[in-house]
């Protein structure tokens, strides 16, 4: 293995890190909310606020920190996120009573703006085109983890010694994470953002990306992808407790099995996206995950056809992430890569809230049956604006300013 190939794995291992602890510590909260209802005695009708408060807060943040990142470099980024959020997540073991729990969330969420599209961005800046949904296909893995083995194991320690310990743990991984970053991620010789940073500045930034039909149609489809998946699995723990006498464990066995899906599909739906193209993938999944969602509450009886649909649901959803992400990074110069990421990625986390929101007055409303059926519709949406309105490129580097691939610089 030549020196070069071991910077890129460090490198890969590093934002993977960054990834598991992040994903593992936001999807954790699903199965065990309502254990923190009950020790905290929230109403039920605030529970999904911990979860929106999270992703509302990530979103804000995430748009503020993105033309950061195109100026100071990804680097500098990604050390402050992962060491504010491995603070946020030690300072969930003072939580006492609602207030309290969303207040640590909030700052949760925050911390994760931080690194919100961090990990995409980097990715691009680091790697050439023709290799970054292989990039991106290893990184995301690092959710699929989270679902294999941080999910099974943050509802054991939440059994064994209550809710908050999930959290604290999840800070040990993000720590590592932190150091792994300052001490073998380089920050790449790209071009940066030579704007100022203030709000005049930023805004209009963003407003001109916005008038690009391209960039609107990525944005809307971001939405639409967070929206549809919250839509479908916030209260997908809650209906099959309700429907089938699940507990907390057979779910996350569940969450097992779709993460099994991930980690193999991931890097390998990255390397077919590398060589056909990534819209064919990312539509496809698109119908396939909105035939799945629409039959789900008609189909899954018994916990084993769960194993199988939460395997082919997190199949579908590794074939559409990671060649989107990949193609996002084309879509702009690397000078503004990083608020391209932010926007959209920002975008998708204030869908994931309203997901979230709409999700419990659905539930009440019209069951189930009127989630997955909403899921599903938004999901075949995107689709079908990914299909007939979002490009992609033939040619990379057309789209771009010249991004030749140089020595980095020092990491410290």
């Amino acid at each position: 293995m030549t020196q070069s190939q071991k910077s890129d794995y460090f490198v890969l291992f590093a934002l993977w890190l960054m990834v598991f602890s992040s994903s593992s510590q936001m999807m954790i909260i699903a199965p065990i909310l309502p254990d923190i209802g009950r020790e905290l005695e929230i109403d039920p009708a605030l529970q999904g606020t911990l979860i929106t408060s999270f992703v509302l807060s990530l979103a804000v943040v995430a748009l503020f920190i993105g033309p950061v990142s195109d100026k100071v470099g990804r680097r500098w980024v990604i050390l402050m996120g992962c060491g504010a959020l491995s603070l946020s997540l030690l300072l969930h073991a003072l939580a006492f009573d609602y207030f309290s729990f969303l207040v640590v969330r909030i700052l949760a969420g925050m911390s994760g703006g931080l690194l919100s599209g961090s990990a995409v961005s980097y990715v691009g800046d680091y790697f050439p085109y023709e290799r970054r949904g292989w990039a991106n296909g290893v990184v995301m893995s690092g959710i699929a983890i989270g679902q294999v083995l941080g999910i099974p194991l943050g509802v054991t320690l939440a059994g064994l010694w209550g809710y908050k310990a999930p959290f604290v743990f999840f800070a040990l991984p993000m720590s590592l994470a932190f150091l792994f970053t300052y001490f073998k991620v380089p920050q790449p010789q790209v071009a940066r953002s030579e704007n100022p940073l203030n709000l005049q500045h930023i805004v209009g930034g963003y407003g001109r990306l916005l008038q690009q039909k391209p960039i609107q149609i990525a944005v809307v489809t971001y939405f639409l992808q967070f929206f549809s998946l919250m839509l479908f699995i916030v209260f997908l723990p809650t209906w099959l407790e309700e429907t089938l006498g699940l507990n907390k464990y057979h779910i996350a066995s569940m969450y097992f099995a779709g993460g099994i899906a991930n980690v193999t599909m991931g890097p390998q739906m990255g390397k077919w996206s590398d060589k056909i193209g990534r819209k064919p993938l990312i539509i496809a999944s698109s119908l396939g995950m909105a035939l799945l969602m629409a039959l789900t509450s008609l189909l899954l009886t018994t916990l084993w056809l769960g194993y199988i649909l939460y395997f082919l649901a997190m199949t579908f959803v590794a074939m559409r992430m990671t060649p989107l992400q990949a193609l996002l990074t084309a879509m702009v110069p690397g000078d503004r890569r990083g608020t391209l990421l932010s926007l959209t990625v920002g975008v998708g986390q204030l869908g994931s809230g309203l997901g979230s929101a709409f999700a419990g007055a659905l539930y009440g409303t019209f069951g189930f049956l009127g989630n997955s059926l909403l899921a599903a519709s938004a999901t075949l949406l995107m689709g079908l604006l990914v299909w007939r309105f979002l490009p992609e490129p033939q040619q990379p580097t057309s789209l771009l300013t010249p991004e030749p691939r140089v020595m980095p610089e020092q990491s410290n």
